[in-house]
């Protein structure tokens, strides 16, 4: 009786190291960079956009000229890791108009692009 007591309390406490357990990290999402944001010009189409950043995780629902680039990390060491960017462009008759979101856009943003 004694040694299943013991062989109880000895689980019991190391299941309570919960820090020995190995947690992955989640990335999820566009994981863009400064430098792909970089080659962003007003008035480029969406192929090109496409091509420069990948597909977006969204389309706005209500507005195919809407889209949403979003990246999300959770560390599973800690939350001091975690991390969350956004990044939205919106077209106007299948050209970019505007963009914005947690990344500087260029000065060569707000040069035209020439077709």
């Amino acid at each position: 009786m004694f040694f299943r007591v013991l062989a109880i309390v000895i689980a019991l406490s190391v299941s309570a190291c919960s820090s020995w357990v190995y947690r992955i990290d989640i990335p999820q999402g566009n994981y863009l960079e400064q430098k792909d944001i970089d080659k962003l010009q007003i008035g480029m189409t969406k192929e090109q956009v496409k091509f420069v950043l990948g597909s977006p995780v969204v389309e706005g629902a209500f507005n195919k000229d809407i889209w949403h680039y979003v990246y999300r990390f959770k560390s599973g060491r800690s939350d001091e890791f975690n991390a969350e960017k956004q990044f939205t462009i919106t077209f106007d008759d299948n050209k970019v108009v505007n963009a914005e979101g947690d990344f500087e856009l260029p000065e060569s943003y707000h040069v035209p692009m020439v077709n």
